[in-house]
């Protein structure tokens, strides 16, 4: 395809750029305060002072804090998915390991490097802030969510999913899980929703108690026991599912 080919996409502006370049150092100098103060103390303001900057003149890339906010939580989300899926393409620290002991490590890892920025997926949610409905924060999420799924259940069919070894749900449980989005959960049949949303519960779980210091006193074994958790979830996982050789009508 040539430059001059009328299906090339057209290059930014001038203008175009600048925005971009200007919104990017907003960002970074928002992630920078995040960082020091913590998300509960974000402020318009003191962004806009950090870059030399009025709030007026802010409100030109951000109308709002919560534009600013959401903006951010988005990143966080895209980095953090950016940092799972190259932990794919790494040095295997443990061969043999499942492909989901290197994305849980990199969770883990993502979350202990980056405090702060966790703490505004996962923390106290910020007073009067509501992500807008099936926004930027809400596709990050699901992209991420994606790499987990995957390495979950890759290479399992729609029949063995929905045949996993799960207690009874209820009717009305299954009726709402059903109901999920079609790019989202709501590809995978129920049991394997419940089946993801229990092995998340315990992967993130043991995430957040190490981030905020409730496990300090393992030490330096603290790396050790979560590959231990995650090698144990991830054995319970496949032993729940059956084989492609089983009945599973």
């Amino acid at each position: 395809m040539t430059a001059t080919d009328p299906l090339a996409p057209a290059r930014p502006t001038l203008r175009e750029r600048r925005r971009a370049a200007a919104t990017q150092e907003i960002l970074e100098a928002a992630e920078t305060q995040l960082s020091e103060h913590g998300p509960a103390a974000l402020s318009l303001r003191a962004v806009a002072r950090s870059l030399g900057m009025t709030v007026q003149a802010l409100y030109h890339y951000f109308p709002s804090r919560d534009d600013l906010v959401t903006a951010l939580i988005a990143k966080a989300y895209d980095d953090l998915a950016a940092a799972l899926q190259n932990s794919l393409h790494a040095t295997v620290d443990e061969p043999g390991a499942p492909p989901l002991v290197a994305v849980a490590g990199a969770y883990r890892q993502w979350a202990i490097d980056h405090p702060e920025r966790f703490q505004l997926l996962y923390g106290t949610p910020l007073r009067y802030y509501a992500a807008p409905p099936e926004g930027p924060t809400t596709q990050a999420v699901r992209r991420m969510g994606a790499i987990f799924e995957r390495e979950l259940f890759g290479g399992f069919t729609t029949e063995q999913l929905a045949a996993a070894d799960v207690p009874e749900l209820s009717p009305a449980l299954r009726e709402d899980l059903e109901r999920l989005p079609a790019d989202g959960l709501g590809s995978l049949p129920p049991p394997a929703v419940a089946l993801l949303m229990s092995a998340w519960g315990q992967l993130h779980g043991l995430v957040v108690l190490e981030v905020f210091g409730h496990t300090s006193f393992i030490g330096d074994h603290q790396a050790e026991i979560f590959r231990l958790a995650m090698r144990n979830l991830i054995e319970d996982l496949r032993r729940r599912i059956p084989s492609p050789a089983a009945d599973v009508r």
